[in-house]
């Protein structure tokens, strides 16, 4: 064969092997992109761990974790209820479980939550003395926060503090401290843990009346010279009812007051809710009922559309304020692990996530992507 033929021919090999290299290249690139990476120059992307998650049992749903997210919330094993059980008595070692993992890992991590009224151990309720409810609350943070000072990035320091009118909830904490246990719980928290972000966390307060409660709070906090780096809006909302302009309108007047926002526990019901029930009262429980609970055995792919769309606005919506939004956070990383399986009805069968009960992505989930390998 002549020398050109044979160097025409290798040269063709070679950019027909170049080309294939690039396709494939490129290939790989799309399927290794993730929630994180996608989003990594506007915004954390977080979700919820259970217990499960934390102890890596589902090797699957581990390698998913550490895929697509980059920060980490405890479900429950932070609340005071399991950390702090008895008097003068702590069990630390799931919470010690999720900071290594969050720092092995090299995640976000998120203290959740020092000051709650709800999943409290049993004991405080039995407090009748200000001043002895005020000792447990200061050595409840001051041990916990103490404990994880540096490996925790943020703490939600106060948790639902608020009704739906805005004004204060009448908890055991504001019945026997008064309203000052909040400006309290956040000076203890910094003192206890300097370098953490501290954050006020509640659900509804995107909507006017709540917001207008939640926007006082924080400014009398910040008059008095408390540090507070942020709100956390819970977002625990329905793709029946979401409200993009109320939750446009949260983002901007907390962003005023000058504070970081993150969207905390972001999840969408695809289920009937004919009570208007809104938020996250984990203390609310409705009857039983065929028609409320249409989707038991699979979501049809009409509803998985909608959710997409749902999320789709949402996102957009963040996009658009990404300067204004530190983290997003799914509350749950899986269907199955949804705490909406069993709220407010229970042996409900729901579908609020990215990613289905066999830890495979949803059409939601690919709709979130599309907004950035889209473009």
């Amino acid at each position: 064969m002549n020398y050109y033929k044979i160097s025409f021919s290798l040269s063709r090999i070679f950019l027909l092997s170049a080309f294939t290299f690039t396709i494939n290249l490129s290939f790989a690139q799309k399927t290794a992109i993730s929630l994180k990476s996608a989003y990594q120059d506007d915004f954390l992307i977080g979700t919820a761990l259970g217990t499960e998650h934390i102890l890596e049992k589902n090797e699957k749903a581990n390698a998913l974790i550490k895929r697509e997210f980059n920060a980490i919330t405890p479900e429950n094993i932070m609340k005071a209820q399991v950390i702090h059980p008895a008097p003068n008595r702590y069990n630390f070692t799931l919470a010690d479980k999720y900071v290594e993992y969050g720092q092995k890992n090299q995640m976000y991590v998120v203290g959740h939550t020092l000051v709650w009224h709800s999943q409290l151990p049993p004991f405080v309720f039995k407090i009748s003395n200000p001043d002895s409810l005020r000792i447990f609350m200061t050595e409840h943070i001051n041990t916990v926060a103490g404990r994880y000072a540096g490996k925790i990035n943020s703490w939600d320091v106060v948790n639902e503090a608020l009704n739906e009118d805005g004004s204060l909830r009448k908890s055991v904490f504001l019945n026997k401290l008064g309203e000052g246990y909040i400006k309290e719980a956040f000076l203890l928290a910094a003192k206890a843990d300097p370098k953490a972000a501290l954050y006020y966390n509640d659900y509804n307060i995107e909507q006017p009346a709540k917001r207008k409660g939640a926007i006082e709070l924080i400014k009398k906090l910040q008059a008095s010279g408390v540090k507070i780096d942020g709100v956390g809006i819970q977002g625990h909302w329905s793709i029946n009812t979401l409200n993009l302009k109320d939750i446009e309108d949260s983002i901007l007047e907390f962003s005023a007051l000058g504070i970081k926002i993150a969207f905390t526990e972001l999840d969408l019901t695809v289920l009937p809710n004919p009570w208007d029930l809104q938020g996250a009262d984990v203390n609310q429980r409705f009857e039983e009922k065929p028609e409320m609970n249409p989707y038991k055995d699979a979501l049809p792919d009409s509803v998985q559309t909608v959710l997409a769309n749902r999320y789709t606005d949402l996102f957009k919506l963040f996009l658009k304020h990404k300067d204004k939004i530190s983290r997003i956070t799914f509350w749950g990383v899986d269907d199955n692990h949804s705490w909406l399986n069993g709220f407010p009805i229970r042996n409900r069968t729901n579908y609020p996530l990215l990613f289905d009960r066999l830890l495979e992505p949803k059409k939601a989930y690919q709709a979130v992507l599309n907004l950035k390998i889209a473009k």
